[in-house]
């Protein structure tokens, strides 16, 4: 490394010496006349200026459309807030839209459901009005009435009996209750079991029928016995 520093100065003391031979190199050709030189000053003057003019130029037409970009920018920054506004509202009106369609929709089918009611109505009016006319001239002409309206009729009367048949039993309910709270009834603390039931049919009226020899089942109290046996346990079912 020493040597290596030496070596370098060396080269520095022969690269810096004034009296070395070939330390100075002459360039070729001559020097322009000043009046020249002048010229090509002024020339480079003139050019200078124009460059300023058309950077100045450049510099005005910059600051122009930096103003008006950021007149746009400013515009565009609004348009955007006004937009999420309109796209707000849209929203909202698009949603009364939908749901007034849907209310719309409702009240369409329930025009149609009732318009269908009225139509089979005004069909049944007019049978009747036919059937009316019809069993009128048969009595006019000392005929009796069709068949089935006789069997309308003994449906009518059955219903009637069997109101009344109703009535007759809830009054005859009602009076044996009456009689057992007197004081010299014979009381039961046994629990009242039920039997007659009342049908499920909508065709039929709901009334209670008695069971007769199916009636429920209904078991005992388990006996002091049951605690000595042990619950089921029910086990997981694997699939």
């Amino acid at each position: 490394f020493s040597q290596c520093k030496d070596r370098i100065k060396s080269l520095e003391k022969v690269f810096t010496d004034p009296d070395r031979e070939n330390r100075i190199r002459v360039l070729p050709g001559k020097d322009p006349p000043i009046q020249e030189l002048f010229k090509k000053i002024e020339e480079l003057e003139i050019q200078l200026a124009r460059k300023e003019e058309k950077l100045l130029e450049k510099d005005f037409v910059y600051e122009q459309v930096s103003r008006m970009t950021e007149k746009i920018s400013v515009k565009a920054e609004n348009g955007k807030e006004e937009t999420l506004i309109l796209a707000k509202k849209m929203n909202v009106l698009q949603e009364k839209i939908k749901s007034t369609t849907q209310k719309m929709m409702a009240l369409i089918a329930e025009l149609s459901m009732h318009q269908a009611l009225a139509i089979k109505l005004q069909q049944e009016m007019r049978d009747k009005e036919q059937l009316l006319m019809c069993i009128i001239s048969r009595l006019e002409k000392g005929l009796p009435p069709p068949r089935e309206i006789e069997v309308e009729w003994l449906k009518v009367l059955r219903d009637e009996k069997i109101r009344k048949i109703a009535s007759e039993t809830k009054a005859k309910q009602a009076l044996e209750e009456e009689q057992s709270a007197l004081p010299t009834a014979v009381h039961t603390t046994a629990e009242q079991r039920p039997n007659a039931y009342i049908p499920d049919d909508e065709n039929v009226l709901p009334l209670p029928r008695p069971y007769g020899a199916l009636a429920p089942f209904k078991p005992s109290e388990p006996s002091a016995n049951m605690r000595h046996m042990r619950k089921p346990v029910v086990k997981p079912i694997e699939i």
